[in-house]
């Protein structure tokens, strides 16, 4: 048995479903062998990225892998696989290496250096009889602990080198979390029943944790407001009257606004409390209980009052049954926060319905996102947005009410990122109506990776907002477009879609945007790819945009 062979068998035992890869490496055809499907890309970064989508569906419980030769293929891959870091994707990547006797000389590129810095773990299978025991440590890593990317590099002679009888007695690894500590809990829990307006602030680790049922109990226990991160959208529905809606993407929603200022407790759950701009940071002169799987997240930007290292399903189930054994429960008071919460949103809502449902032309894309969520059903789908603009404009007003049926993303966020990750989810949920949302500016970045989903048979819907700009570059460059009109970019983004084999649609008219998006649905149910090309205005009008 070859390596790769080996490596193939691998991931069928433990149960890898698809082999997302570019250009060529040996084991895109061991994975075959063994009945892993091979999806290949047209570009390393989109690859990557339907991996990273793939496991981000699945809430890692099933992992997405990718594969590519070294050298370019490796340098290309970079991008895909720092976004995968930054927002804590457990998802493998297999690079090809330089075969060994070459590997170290300059210039040729070294996958397990450069990849050291965004990866959770890198290694090298220096040696074949390893493969058993360098696997294991990775799938060790990808199913415990803070969530990440692994990396192994296979160099090519060690690829197609032969193992020994008995090199291969692998089994799959079994994950395991920890708790947290039982007396920092019950402290935690009586501040938080002490609290006068406490807010819960809920990232995507309650997702990996699939602690979503638990996180819910909480909220309507102690009768306390729910908003989440980015990358954590979904986690509490967004339709329940606890929800305050999502802060992140340096955009937040009115309630969140309102809310968080006010508060006088913030207890964080599956988050890192990253002070970054994509992120919602923290008034001062807060109680702060934070609860995170990893103990570098712990006093990182803000002083916790009370730090809890744990899984955050355990943990959550340890807050439930501490605040039921503690006097002075919240829920007397139920209907009383609802119904402010109510209020605040309507209020916000009432200030943005003028572009919410506005009839202009060119449409303001916000009228695009307002119809999106009037002609789907929120339950049936999972969106994701592209950064910039199409990003901020979601974030606040898309509803996400189930687990994973929206992909927040961006503390690393290059642009044309969400087509990669949209593909990854069809795969993962083949019954969802599986959209993105882009820029024209993003569009130029990946765009041609749209006939992948046309070739092989993965049915989204890509969104493109086509306002012939980058609009949201509008303050930085100023004397340079005056010149040199540097903001424009120009195309027919239908036209491109539709000679890629995509069933595809311009559309221009206000009216137009709900049966377009219908037939877009029944497209996709019939097996084709679709893209709607949406001529949009320069909209830079945000939700409360970095307001704290």
């Amino acid at each position: 048995m070859k390596v790769v062979d080996a490596i193939a068998e691998i991931l069928k035992r433990e149960r890898i479903e698809f082999l997302s890869a570019y250009p060529t490496t040996p084991i895109i055809d061991s994975a075959a062998a063994v009945g892993i499907r091979p999806v290949l890309c047209r570009q390393e970064r989109v690859g990557v990225g339907i991996a990273d989508g793939f496991t981000r569906t699945t809430n890692g419980r099933r992992i997405g892998v990718f594969a590519m030769q070294y050298g370019p293929g490796a340098e290309n891959a970079f991008a895909g696989v720092a976004t995968a870091f930054s927002d804590s994707v457990p998802m493998l990547v297999l690079p090809l290496g330089h075969q060994r006797d070459r590997a170290e000389v300059f210039p040729l590129f070294s996958s397990a250096r450069a990849y050291a810095s965004v990866t959770k773990h890198v290694e090298t299978l220096n040696l074949p009889d390893q493969v058993g025991e360098v696997m294991r440590r990775a799938f060790n890593l990808l199913k415990m602990g803070r969530p990440g990317p692994v990396m192994i590099e296979v160099p090519a002679d060690v690829a197609v080198a032969e193992i020994g009888d008995g090199a291969l007695s692998y089994k799959p690894v079994k994950a395991t979390a920890p708790a947290g500590n039982a007396r920092d809990v019950e402290a935690a829990a009586r501040a938080l029943l002490a609290a006068e307006r406490p807010v819960i602030h809920a990232g995507q680790g309650v997702l990996y944790a699939e602690a979503c049922a638990e996180l819910l109990e909480l909220a309507e226990l102690v009768q306390a407001p729910v908003m989440t991160t980015l990358e954590g959208k979904g986690a509490f529905p967004e339709d329940h009257p606890l929800s305050l809606g999502t802060g992140g993407g340096g955009v937040m929603s009115g309630p969140v606004y309102h809310f968080l200022p006010k508060a006088d407790l913030v207890f964080g759950v599956g988050c890192s409390f990253t002070r970054h701009g994509m992120a919602t940071n923290i008034p001062a002169g807060k109680t702060i209980i934070h609860a995170t799987n990893d103990e570098r997240d712990l006093n990182k930007n803000y002083p916790a009052d009370h730090p809890i290292l744990g899984d955050a399903k355990l943990v959550l189930r340890q807050f439930i049954d501490a605040v039921k054994d503690l006097p002075g429960k919240r829920a007397a008071g139920k209907g009383t926060v609802a119904s402010e919460v109510h209020t605040v949103r309507e209020a916000w809502l009432k200030e943005w319905m003028p572009k919410l449902t506005s009839e202009e032309v060119p449409i303001t894309p916000y009228r695009v996102i307002w119809d999106f969520t009037r002609a789907i059903d929120p339950r049936d789908a999972i969106v994701t947005h592209d950064s910039g603009s199409p990003r901020n404009q979601m974030v606040p007003f898309y509803r996400a009410t189930t687990p994973r049926g929206y992909m927040g993303w961006g503390k690393s966020h290059a642009l044309g990122t969400g087509l990669g990750l949209i593909m990854g989810a069809k795969l993962a949920a083949p019954d969802k109506f599986c959209v993105n949302f882009m820029g024209d500016a993003a569009f130029g970045m990946t765009g041609l990776d749209f006939e992948t989903a046309v070739r092989c048979g993965i049915p989204i819907t890509t969104i493109v907002l086509n306002n012939s700009a980058m609009a949201i570059e509008r303050h930085a460059l100023v004397v340079s477009h005056d010149r040199y009109r540097t903001r424009d970019i120009g195309g027919n983004y239908a036209d491109m879609g539709r000679a890629m084999g995509g069933y595809t649609e311009r559309v221009e008219k206000p009216a137009e945007i709900i049966p377009a998006l219908e037939r877009a649905r029944k497209m996709n149910e019939g097996g084709r790819a679709v893209l709607l090309e949406f001529i949009t205005s320069e909209e830079i009008e945000f939700s409360h945009r970095r307001a704290f």
